[in-house]
């Protein structure tokens, strides 16, 4: 059976009554990856529509307007919705904290890194758009093998799909196993607090983990290993501080956890550690506290799950007949509830940490700031406080704009190296925001809520791909970003100094740098507007099959590009199966 074989079973649809989402099983043993005949003539017709990627985010073409803002295309998950007017964010002449914490800067900041690399003007990598209509087949044979035309029964983009992992749905035996008297809403309130966690323990798990599940006895190694050990914590009641109910997560339970007992629950041991073991474990302490905070969100108990009656309550909740969550709010109870997990090492404005936020060398940067405040210092993955060149510096005191940009954040007008006298180019524009964990947690919570509630969401198509190493890793393996040699060679000698640290044996080498890195902040960013580009451009190789629909970008993120980027990985380093760069990870960030 070769990579694109058709599988014998693809997954069932979702039907409103339904609490669970299938997984489907990827095999592949052999894989030829060759530019395909029309290449010249693909390649063009990418070229030629790079104007429309510059003057517009949406993921697909024919997707309408929704309050001013983009609309995803309508999938079985988002029903047809009424008009819903969408927050705006913060003005960052005002609020430039606020501005890089909401959900729409993540795209409007990774558009100027994206645009460099249309023009092959990126710091660490060299972009070759030849290669881009191979990853778009490659894409789309994936999807066509896994799942029957018109491409229904694609799922969103989710946590859940890691839980049904070997073809079981191991969330809806869960559900079957609660008693009775539990009725919807409690239901709802425990899978909001099983995937809260486990989403945040969803770094990178390292190549010498693995967990054996105690249900079946079967091995599990990184997301879905992580996502059955969170699990099997869970129905324990690891997290719960409640001998009433060992099925919840609560700021108790979170509190009195310890390293010995996260170790003893991930099997994390001696040959088979698990990567930042105690940055996960810090990770999950400073959620219980934050859960206590933060009781408008989490109520009194500090307990995920009640989120929902902040959500059902909310003035904008109301304002319609049926549940529909406007998405900014939803982004705001997990930004501003969960704030205090972060390191005190990520990115700060004035004392609020930006979380998921990094400098970059290649976004606009600010004249004679060195002389205003010394660089940013970021901690590196042995402890020490280190500054970095290529990190802009802060003013110490809250910078506004001398002379507001009428082109917005995200234009061109701003893109300067400092400003044009009238436009200065202030510090907060060297940052690019991506919060993929705070993204990957409203995927993932938007299920449970719509399956189990049918709560609607408006505002999805405010949500970015997610960029991190699979879906990054799919243009740097497929050739469109190609690491330059300089950056190489500094990534193969930090792979070998974290050997030598860690007593791992290289068996295919490969650059590794740590997460602030600004190689790593500028793959990431440049993997946000693509992953756009990609759903494009496969919605139009796809559109015989689709018959008038589309996909949104949540299915080709989870029918496609994580999904080939995982399996191109597993081709080119079938021992380790590792992304084509690695990640010196801290347990909080991948």
């Amino acid at each position: 059976m070769g990579l694109f074989s058709r599988k014998a079973k693809t997954p069932r649809p979702l039907t409103k009554d339904s609490a669970s989402f299938d997984s489907d099983n990827s095999h592949h043993m052999n894989i030829s990856i060759g530019r395909s005949s029309s290449n010249t003539n693909n390649n063009q017709h990418f070229h030629n529509n790079n104007q429309h990627f510059h003057n517009n985010s949406r993921t697909s073409a024919s997707a309408s307007s929704l309050g001013g803002g983009l609309q995803s295309p309508l999938t079985p998950m988002t029903p047809y919705l009424p008009k819903v007017n969408l927050p705006k964010p913060p003005d960052p002449s005002l609020d430039a904290a606020g501005y890089l914490r909401s959900l729409g800067a993540v795209r409007e900041r990774s558009k100027i890194i994206t645009e460099k690399a249309l023009a092959n003007q990126l710091n660490h990598f060299d972009v070759d758009l030849e290669r881009f209509p191979d990853v778009v087949q490659f894409v789309c044979r994936i999807i066509k093998r896994d799942y029957d035309a018109p491409f229904h029964s694609i799922p969103p983009h989710g946590r859940y799909q890691h839980f049904a992992v070997g073809g079981r749905d191991r969330v809806a035996h869960l559900l079957s196993t609660f008693d009775a008297s539990v009725d919807n809403t409690e239901k709802c309130r425990r899978l909001i607090d099983l995937f809260l966690v486990s989403v945040l323990l969803d770094a990178g798990a390292g190549t010498a983990w693995s967990f054996k599940s105690a249900d079946s006895g079967k091995v599990y190694r990184r997301s879905e290993g992580l996502a059955i050990a969170s699990l099997e914590m869970f129905k324990a009641g690891l997290f719960s501080g409640n001998p009433d109910n060992k099925y919840q997560v609560d700021a108790a339970g979170l509190r009195t956890l310890t390293v010995e007992q996260l170790a003893k629950g991930l099997q994390s041991r001696p040959g088979n550690e698990v990567a930042g073991l105690e940055g996960r474990c810090q990770l999950l302490l400073r959620l219980g506290d934050a859960l206590a905070e933060k009781r408008d969100f989490f109520g009194d108990v500090g307990r995920p799950g009640d989120m929902i009656d902040y959500l059902l309550a909310h003035p904008t909740t109301q304002a319609s007949s049926s549940p529909i969550v406007v998405l900014p709010v939803l982004w705001n109870v997990l930004m501003s509830g969960l704030a205090p997990i972060w390191p005190s090492s990520r990115t700060a404005i004035n004392g609020i940490s930006l979380g998921d936020a990094w400098p970059c060398a290649a976004m606009p940067q600010p004249q004679q700031a060195s002389s205003v405040a010394p660089p940013i210092r970021h901690r590196t993955s042995s402890g020490a406080v280190a500054s970095s060149p290529t990190f802009s510096p802060f003013p110490s005191t809250s910078g506004r704009h001398s002379g507001s940009s009428a082109g917005g954040p995200g234009s061109s007008s701003n893109m300067g190296g400092g400003g044009n006298g009238s436009n200065p180019t202030e510090a907060w524009e060297s940052i690019l925001p991506f919060h993929k964990l705070t993204q990957w947690l409203t995927y993932s919570l938007m299920q449970p809520m719509a399956s189990i509630l049918q709560i609607q969401f408006a505002g999805t198509e405010l949500l970015t791909g997610l960029p991190e190493y699979r879906n990054g890793g799919l243009f740097v393996d497929m050739g469109v970003l190609n690491l330059k040699e300089s950056d190489e060679k500094r990534g193969l000698e930090h792979y070998k100094h974290y050997c030598e640290r860690t007593g791992t044996r290289g068996v295919e080498v490969a650059p590794m740098f740590e997460p602030g890195d600004d190689v790593i902040v500028e793959w990431r960013g440049v993997t946000v507007g693509f992953l756009d580009r990609l759903c494009a451009e496969v919605n139009k190789a796809l559109r015989q099959e689709l018959q008038g629909g589309e996909l949104s970008l949540a299915q080709v993120l989870e029918a496609g590009s994580w999904k080939g980027g995982r399996e191109i990985a597993e081709v080119s380093r079938p021992n380790t199966k590792e992304p084509p760069i690695l990640i010196d990870s801290d347990g909080t960030v991948f």
